[in-house]
């Protein structure tokens, strides 16, 4: 019996630090968006469980985090960031979303050098380097699309990035 894979592959991308370090976020990033993109109400904001985690508030984090990391947004409470506005639907987190992601890679877009830090609009408090930053937001968007997996597979069958 031949199974068909349905999960995109990891990006084969250029030979460069930086191409790879990218290629891997841009590949977390559009595999989390696909998590949330047509799940449905009310489940895509209901906990699964005890901590309150669910799918909406997952994209709705990783985006003030994206807004923190890259923006130099300042963020005064981590835990409310893991619940989207009761008014707020899939497709407003989802568009929020990927306007950060395209906002924090026309910032990624004018570093040359990854040992340098990230240049921030908003002067104020020291910023990463690149390189950390990167790889921080591999790690934070990697785990969390982890949770999305289990939670859309939860809500309604869904699996594959």
């Amino acid at each position: 019996m031949t199974t068909t894979r349905r999960d995109t592959p990891p990006p084969r991308t250029g030979n460069s630090e930086a191409e790879t370090l990218r290629g891997f976020l841009d590949y977390l990033r559009t595999s989390i968006a696909a998590k949330v993109d047509g799940a449905p109400e009310p489940q895509v904001r209901s906990a699964a469980m005890p901590s309150g985690t669910n799918l909406l508030g997952l994209l709705n984090h990783l985006t003030y985090v994206e807004r923190a990391t890259f923006l130099g947004d300042r963020v005064t409470d981590w835990p409310a960031t893991f619940q989207a506005a009761p008014e707020d639907t899939v497709a407003d987190v989802l568009a929020r979303y990927r306007e950060t992601v395209e906002r924090a890679n026309d910032v990624l877009d004018g570093c040359a050098d990854l040992g340098a830090p990230v240049p921030r609009p908003k002067p104020g408090g020291a910023a990463p380097s690149v390189r950390w930053a990167l790889t921080h937001l591999i790690e934070e968007t990697g785990r969390h699309a982890g949770h999305a997996d289990i939670l859309r597979e939860l809500i309604d069958g869904a699996t594959g990035r």
